[in-house]
């Protein structure tokens, strides 16, 4: 069995600052975004074990992005056996190589993969030749794996996955397809530093759609930093609506939203 590091558990995790809950989702502000990716690294591996022990095999859907870099580091510190865990991701995007530096594939194996070495990783490839044959062999893959623990980001335009306000369907009636990306989207890309303009940002993706998402049994959503601020304002006191497709979280009976001060500086 492959093990992280063990140097807390669940117990010595950091303490919220504030406890929230907005409709049904929990909301946890912690001091800084260190504590918060320690505190979601805690609950997520508790729950990995909780799966673990029903059914054997956890499976999980994984999110990438600047914004989670705490909470993976976190995860060092836990004690999980990768080796019960089938790994998935959210999405890619339309016609990019696997080792492109901005390639969520590139992410999760540099980050998920080869430092903890899950028993299987399952790869939305982007470059695929049929992008709509890719969706439903990735469909296909969610319906014979249903998921157990979602890792869910947001946007700064409030996206889940890459289901941007434009293209969001609350009652979508596939599992994974191709979307068009919104300037905001492709703008935020620019912002983390993973294309040099928005001219290199490619402008369409394969996504998990929202049904997809709320279909797992529990979330996780690690959302810190300023740039989310709005966002996170408009996902929690805003209507559950397409015009933040986060807003839909409120509806799901088993989420926590993780955020630190600053990604939780306007919520009155």
């Amino acid at each position: 069995m492959r093990y992280a590091c063990r140097q807390g558990g669940r117990d010595l995790a950091p303490k919220p600052i504030a406890v929230l809950r907005y409709d049904k989702l929990k909301v946890q502000v912690y001091k800084d975004k260190v504590d918060l990716g320690r505190a979601a690294a805690a609950e997520v591996a508790a729950a990995i074990k909780s799966v673990v022990k029903d059914k054997q095999l956890a499976n999980i859907v994984f999110s990438s992005g600047a914004s989670q870099f705490t909470f993976v580091e976190g995860l060092k510190e836990q004690e999980i056996d990768w080796q019960s865990v089938q790994g998935f991701h959210l999405d890619e995007y339309v016609g990019m190589k696997a080792d492109h530096p901005a390639s969520f594939r590139l992410w999760m194996k540099e980050r998920i993969v080869k430092q903890f070495g899950p028993k299987v990783f399952h790869f939305v490839e982007g470059d695929a030749p049929d992008a709509e044959a890719e969706c439903e062999r990735y469909a296909q893959l969610l319906r014979e794996n249903p998921l157990d623990i979602g890792l869910i980001g947001i946007g700064e335009n409030g996206h889940v996955a890459f289901n941007d306000p434009p293209v969001a369907d609350f009652n979508d009636p596939k599992l994974v397809k191709v979307v068009e990306l919104d300037e905001a989207c492709r703008n935020q890309q620019v912002g983390e530093g993973w294309f040099a303009t928005i001219d290199d940002v490619p402008t369409h993706a394969i996504t998990l759609t929202v049904p997809a998402i709320m279909a797992c049994k529990r979330i996780f959503s690690v959302v810190p930093d300023a740039r989310k601020a709005e966002a996170v304002k408009n996902a929690l006191q805003g209507p559950i609506d397409t015009s933040c497709p986060a807003s839909i979280l409120r509806t799901h009976p088993a989420a926590t939203l993780f955020l630190d001060p600053d990604s939780a500086s306007l919520l009155g």
